[in-house]
């Protein structure tokens, strides 16, 4: 415990992020073993606990809070070491958006746990929960934005005093994902602070819930790639590292970064495919601008990929495929990692379904959605998390990975990827069949329809079993970050210990991938050109607005 406290606050400010994140996990996944269950039909809640209560923690828990607890803590980490160890400004500013954000995380917990916040993570009006939720929203946003910025300005200061250089291909990296989530939740702000705040307090009669979904979904969809830039960041340079390589091109890779800005954010209306109030020109303009993000995707996958056969065959990898079997796969640091790369291939085969304008209607609202929302985030992101953290938490508390902690934690991240493959397979076959999300149940449908569901993988069955597996899977998770943190054996190579970032070349980085300026110059022309006309119509040819629902 002594060891934990006697930290500098370079590790210290991580650590709290980390435990937030951790503690936020653990809940988050408990929810979901309850959600798979109760669609079973083979759990009946108590009444006083709902289902779309359990629903609302599970996507809040894990899909932001648990998720931005743990990219702070990696950027406060990285970055200190990339630029050097943070001044007092700094710190004192990241603590105090680190407090902002706990308490905005704290304000929606209670909310949802009391049941006057059961509106799901989408938050969808005309859904209305009571208005400290909507403050808890606001308050988590503007403490990652304080802890963003200080970052940033942790970056300025060393790019005055390195006049000229490129900065380290992390910290350029953080930049770009912090620009990226700024810009991204000017949307969700702007409808939580003048549209749901008023009404939730009741200031207004109504809300305009077109408006509401169009901005939160401007949001919404690069909130993916706020979650998944910092598994990229890890594929790029931590994952090279470890294997004893170098990151295969530096300008590949900060371009890759700066095309994610542009195309990640332009695109909230693919998600609104089935809205009437929105012109099909518009929702057309950003499935194309969404499928130019499949090109800083396969970009990724590129050097990825030749970073490992390079580093291959330099170790004396043969033949076509001989350079496979030198890389470090008892290293459970690099394989959690490498199966996270995998399970990323399916997952974002079905995003370009989801963005595909015809076949969007056959999936839209079906157990499909939910499948490819865990293939994706659940399983590359969490999964790059998991193995970021094996290596991450002795880092900070300078305690020792040991054997024993290493083959359980390669017996998580094999039970990590059974649970997925058994309850996101089950859930992409339901949602062909037409199981909806969003529901408790599907007993409703008529006899030959819920025969439908009697197969082995399109069965509700098959997906409560997956999800049995991944809850287990956590615990054991949990229990080696605990063991990690306080009880492992206390490294004598603390000093030793690294973050580790692999050395990039950036003698032939073209400068202008730093300008900033210009690239969020560009970001917001597209963002104008995607958003202005019609965000315009849907002001202008309002209804006179929704009163409040609320159906639990």
């Amino acid at each position: 415990m002594n060891q934990s406290m006697n930290l500098p606050n370079d590790r210290r400010l991580p650590l709290a992020n980390t435990a937030v994140a951790y503690a936020a996990f653990l809940i988050g996944t408990l929810c979901g073993l309850l959600q798979v269950f109760i669609r079973n039909d083979a759990l009946t809640l108590p009444g006083w606990l709902d289902y779309y209560q359990i629903l609302t923690a599970h996507g809040l828990l894990l899909a932001i809070v648990f998720t931005t607890f743990f990219i702070f803590a990696f950027f406060q980490a990285g970055t200190s070491k990339a630029l050097g160890q943070f001044g007092p400004r700094v710190i004192l500013w990241n603590w105090i958006g680190f407090w902002i954000t706990l308490l905005g995380t704290l304000l929606i917990v209670v909310m949802v746990v009391s049941g006057q916040a059961s509106v799901l993570y989408t938050f969808y009006a005309p859904l209305q929960a009571h208005g400290l939720f909507y403050v808890g929203l606001a308050l988590f946003v503007i403490g990652t934005w304080v802890q963003g910025f200080a970052l940033i300005g942790h970056y300025v200061k060393w790019r005055r005093a390195n006049k000229g250089q490129l900065s380290p291909l992390f910290a350029f990296m953080t930049v770009a994902t912090i620009i990226l989530w700024v810009i991204a939740c000017l949307g969700v702000v702007a409808t939580v602070l003048f549209q749901f705040i008023p009404w939730a307090f009741g200031w207004t009669d109504g809300i305009n819930v077109e408006l509401s979904r169009s901005l939160f979904w401007y949001f919404g969809h690069p909130l993916v790639y706020f979650w998944l830039l910092p598994a990229y960041m890890a594929w790029y340079i931590v994952v090279p590292k470890l294997i004893g390589g170098k990151v295969f091109s530096d300008s590949l890779a900060r371009l890759s970064f700066v095309l994610f800005i542009l195309f990640s954010i332009p695109v909230g209306f693919h998600h609104q495919l089935t809205e009437p109030g929105i012109a099909s020109f518009w929702k057309f303009l950003q499935t194309v601008l969404t499928f130019m993000v499949i090109i800083p995707s396969l970009m990724t996958a590129f050097s990825l990929f030749a970073t490992f056969e390079t580093r291959g065959r330099q170790l004396g990898g043969k033949g076509l495929f001989g350079w496979i079997t030198k890389l470090p796969w008892k290293d459970v640091r690099f394989t959690s990692i490498l199966i996270a790369m995998l399970f990323f291939i399916p997952g974002g085969a079905g995003g370009i379904i989801n963005a595909s304008f015809q076949m969007n209607e056959l999936v839209h609202n079906t157990l499909w959605v939910v499948g490819h929302f865990h293939i994706t985030v659940g399983t590359p992101v969490a999964m790059t998390f998991f193995g970021l953290t094996f290596w991450f938490i002795p880092y900070l508390t300078g305690r020792q990975f040991t054997k024993n902690l290493q083959r359980l934690a390669f017996l998580q991240i094999f039970t990590w990827s059974i649970g997925m493959l058994l309850m996101s397979t089950a859930q992409h076959m339901l949602g062909l069949l037409g199981a909806p999300r969003r529901t408790a149940y599907t007993g409703y449908a008529h006899e030959d329809a819920l025969a439908w569901f009697e197969g082995v993988l399109s069965n509700h069955v098959t997906m409560a079993v997956g999800g049995s597996i991944l809850f287990l899977s956590a615990l054991l998770l949990i229990y080696i970050v605990i063991q990690l943190w306080w009880f492992a054996p206390v490294s004598d190579q603390e000093n030793k210990m690294t973050f580790p970032m692999a050395e990039s070349d950036v003698s032939g980085t073209p400068a202008l991938l730093e300008n900033w300026k210009v690239w969020i110059g560009i970001a917001f022309v597209l963002i104008a050109l995607a958003y202005t006309i019609p965000l315009s119509e849907i002001i202008q040819h309002a209804p006179p607005g929704s009163g409040r629902f609320q159906t639990w």
